[in-house]
């Protein structure tokens, strides 16, 4: 079953189910929470079963563990958030999984409101996070890639402090205005256009912009060196805007 469906109770529930639950990203589910969901439900085929061999509901299912640990870190209940395998036969059984999730989340009342969380303190949280979802992949891409055999592994897999660790320690980017040459490279390959400059034009990293991806700093040529990674400490200032000019010097003839 295809697509992405709203089940409309006194409390709303979104229901995700897609080709391949591999698929789910942790946007759509941070993105359903931001427009207001109650709980969000993932259907997946049974581990080990993958109809496609490409074991997606392992992906899956490191994605939700992770999601439910950062919920909890915002203050949000994780039990909001299920992730459940069965096969494309088992009718009933979804229905009375589905059931169970609905009854369990009106238990929890309207989002945000259960948790007592402010209705725009919640919506900042989450807007925060999302923007930093690529970073977070990045820096949690080895557990998202793991097979969790056995049950027992969920609870420890992703713990607290971790998940703490992971938002104090948040990397940002600065690129050095003594060492950029202004060669635009960083520039052009900026997903999100967060770099300001030009040709001949100091380039700026947008902190406000900026998703933490690590791009700059990759793409960044290392005779340059100019992108800095920084951690733990405050960002420095940009330079002004009339002091990025680059003069260069003319060739002697």
């Amino acid at each position: 079953m295809a697509g992405v469906s709203r089940l409309q109770y006194s409390t709303e529930i979104r229901l995700i189910r897609v080709m391949c639950s591999g698929r789910v990203d942790l946007e759509f589910i941070l993105r359903a929470f931001s427009n207001g969901m109650d709980g969000v439900f993932i259907g997946g085929c049974r581990l080990n079963e993958c109809n496609y061999i490409t074991h997606g509901n392992y992906d899956a299912l490191n994605m939700v563990l992770l999601c439910r640990k950062i919920m909890e870190h915002i203050g949000l209940n994780p039990e909001r958030l299920t992730i459940e395998f069965m096969s494309s036969g088992e009718g009933v059984l979804f229905t009375e999984v589905v059931d169970d999730f609905s009854k369990k989340v009106k238990e929890l009342g309207p989002l945000g409101k259960g948790e007592e969380i402010d209705k725009d303190e919640l919506k900042s949280k989450l807007a925060e996070v999302r923007k930093l979802i690529p970073y977070i992949k990045i820096v949690k891409r080895k557990k998202l890639a793991s097979r969790l055999e056995k049950e027992e592994e969920y609870d420890g897999f992703f713990t607290s402090n971790e998940i703490d660790r992971l938002f104090r320690e948040v990397v940002s980017y600065h690129i050095d205005p003594d060492r950029c040459q202004a060669c635009m490279i960083c520039l052009r390959k900026c997903p999100v256009e967060a770099i300001a400059g030009g040709k001949n034009q100091i380039h700026v990293i947008e902190q406000e912009k900026c998703i933490k991806c690590g791009t700059c700093f990759e793409a960044c040529p290392p005779r340059f060196g100019a992108v800095n990674k920084i951690s733990g400490e405050p960002v420095p200032p940009p330079i002004p805007e009339e002091e990025r000019t680059i003069v260069r010097k003319s060739k002697k003839q």
